[in-house]
């Protein structure tokens, strides 16, 4: 049977992860797993609930111990939970905190003994070894465009994934310590704050911070070189906010494209390379680019694209099967390739064709404009047109001044009616907008709302 080791660390005394209480171990971690491992049932499923990002280690490893199947959904909603409770049978929550659970199996993380770190392992040969062809966990897609749709990962497909992107990103080199912002059940956040530290070398800070003060309290927690793993969104309100950033040496952005300009401005003010990686839930991370260096993307090691018509299939490597991907995708020798939007955000008014991607970003560069969004409701208009909408979060204008600036880098057919003016967009924890929130908002603001 082939198997792979739970993480590639070949120190026990190097540093897993970095706490408020301090460093703690590989060898103290794999203690950790061990005793928690038998407090869970044997086989199941474990809906890991833990906010922080060590917690949900320790259950993760544990689980697999057990021979459980990590269920990652990219909500916590009582709906969710119904629908995992229906579909699982022997699910067992595990929480570090108040989360409704409803009437679900539930284990709230209890207090490791201290005693139990002293009887840990004492070699590498302790490592445990997993089957690679275990089913370790099962991601749910975001519900950007839909209802989340799940997704099963192999043992031997994640520690793969790992190594591809540590090798990619010249962690297999140099080890960073890592800072997220993302959860550590969606998928961005699972590869490029879990897997990097099991397969890539490197530790993590096992909080979840989110405003600009914790961010920069988290990369002073933990030693340099620092790695911080975020998104555009929680990028934007960092760098607005002007505060002084320990330093960082890498920066990393993933689940929406990054701007030129937002990448120029990171890089001027932390001196740290501004990176991105593409890739989906279903397919996991597929390449990586410097966004100031060009807008080519190089495909992780060992990932394949291969190419029907417009549609474009990912495989190869740790790509579980072969994926669709709903990206048009322009091939580039030497593994290089250039994205032109999503099938699914491309528009056709009256023989005019964009994409959403685009109109957001020329939305996003109007001065003042905070936030904003262009979106396509599935009813048609009273002349059977289909109108754009766009929700703005632009403080101080009015929404016929960002309609005048707008005129100005787009078609006018393309032009938002209406454009409503909100406080903030109902975005995910990972900065995304689900189709179904934006359709909500679109019914309370615009179908009922006397636009």
């Amino acid at each position: 049977m082939i198997s792979a080791p739970l993480l590639a660390h070949g120190d026990l005394d190097a540093v897993f992860a970095w706490t408020p209480e301090g460093p703690i171990g590989v060898g103290d971690y794999l203690a950790d797993a061990r005793w928690l491992a038998e407090q869970l049932p044997a086989t199941g499923y474990l809906l890991n609930l833990c906010h922080d990002r060590y917690r949900f280690a320790v259950g993760f490893a544990a689980g697999l111990l057990r021979g459980m199947t990590s269920l990652q959904p990219s909500s916590q909603s009582p709906e969710t939970f119904r629908r995992l409770q229906a579909e699982y049978a022997g699910l067992l929550c595990l929480c570090d905190g108040a989360a409704n659970t409803l009437d679900l199996p539930r284990l709230d993380f209890p207090a490791i003994p201290a005693v139990n770190r002293k009887n840990g392992p004492k070699t590498k040969s302790a490592i445990p070894q997993i089957p690679a062809d275990h089913l370790a966990a099962i991601l749910f897609t975001s519900g950007s465009t839909g209802l989340p749709q799940a997704q099963r990962k192999t043992w031997g497909k994640l520690v793969a994934n790992g190594r591809a992107e540590a090798v990619a990103l010249g962690l297999d080199r140099q080890p960073h310590a890592i800072v997220g912002t993302v959860p550590v059940q969606h998928s961005y956040g699972f590869e490029s704050t879990f897997l990097l530290a099991l397969h890539g070398g490197c530790a993590f800070w096992a909080g979840k911070p989110f405003y600009p003060q914790d961010i920069a309290g988290a990369l002073a927690a933990v030693p340099q070189p620092r790695l911080l793993v975020t998104t555009p969104f929680h990028l934007s309100a960092l760098l607005s906010a002007e505060i002084e950033l320990p330093p960082v040496d890498m920066l990393l952005s993933a689940t929406a494209p990054l701007s030129t300009t937002l990448a120029s401005e990171a890089e001027a003010r932390t001196g740290a390379p501004m990176l991105e990686i593409y890739g989906s839930t279903e397919s996991g991370q597929l390449a990586s680019r410097r966004t100031t260096e060009g807008v080519a993307w190089t495909l992780l090691p060992g990932v394949r694209l291969e190419q029907d018509g417009d549609d474009t299939i990912a495989c190869a490597g740790h790509v579980e099967g072969r994926v669709a991907l709903s990206d048009l995708i322009e091939l580039l020798p030497d593994q290089r390739f250039l994205l032109h939007g999503r099938h699914a955000d491309l528009i056709n008014i009256a023989g005019k064709r964009t994409s959403l991607a685009y109109l957001n970003h020329q939305l996003g560069a109007v001065p003042g404009v905070v936030d904003g969004a262009f979106f396509l409701p599935d009813e048609e208009g009273p002349d059977g047109i289909t109108r754009l909408t766009a929700f703005v979060v632009a403080p101080g204008l009015s929404a016929r001044q960002v309609t005048v600036e707008l005129r100005q880098r787009i078609d006018a057919i393309f032009l938002p009616r209406p454009l409503v003016l909100v406080d903030q967009l109902p975005r995910n924890s990972t900065g995304k907008l689900p189709r179904a929130e934006l359709q909500a908002l679109y019914a309370e603001k615009v179908s009922h709302g006397g636009h």
